[in-house]
């Protein structure tokens, strides 16, 4: 393993570093605002957190357009995004883009935007908050779940991947 001498002033770069070595999910988090309009972040910050009760957290910038949104409204989605998706992240992802402007949400039951071919979408709503640094911590009570048959998305390295079924085996 290299190691190199810690600097202080580098501990953020090489953070972002060792944390693009780990791959993850890609998800997009959706809730609406008090004006009812659809809000949404992507984000690779997300884990299971129990079973009983079904809880999972996801991770905000304090900073993103739509923190407020999810501080305010207690219902939201989780889509875990699959490999046709990597534009519609790359929208989400996107200070001030028009996320929500290529029609591919429709509002559930409770008026918080879905994705419908999403690979699979978790309906929840808000079990606690937290303060995490520069991110707020949101825990999720998961309410309902609807598995796709599509693969997952990845991000590894900086850089969308996707498995195909074939490689999702075991070793």
């Amino acid at each position: 393993m290299t190691t190199t001498a810690t600097n202080p002033n580098r501990i953020p770069d090489k953070f972002r570093e060792a944390m693009s070595a780990f791959p993850s999910g890609v998800t997009l988090m959706t809730t609406t605002g008090a004006d009812g309009e659809p809000r949404g972040f992507a984000a690779s910050s997300f884990c299971s957190v129990s079973i009983d009760p079904a809880l999972v957290l996801v991770c905000i910038g304090k900073t993103a357009q739509c923190h407020d949104a999810f501080v305010e409204n207690d219902q939201w989605s989780i889509q875990i995004a699959g490999a046709a998706h990597v534009d519609l992240i790359n929208r989400f992802s996107t200070k001030g883009a028009d996320k929500f402007g290529g029609g591919e949400f429709v509002p559930d039951h409770r008026g918080v935007p879905i994705l419908p071919d999403a690979a699979v979408l978790i309906e929840c709503e808000a079990h606690a908050r937290y303060d995490g640094g520069d991110h707020t911590i949101l825990v999720a009570r998961v309410i309902e779940i609807d598995l796709d048959d599509r693969p997952a998305l990845l991000y590894f390295q900086r850089e969308f991947r996707h498995l195909d079924h074939h490689d999702a085996g075991a070793f």
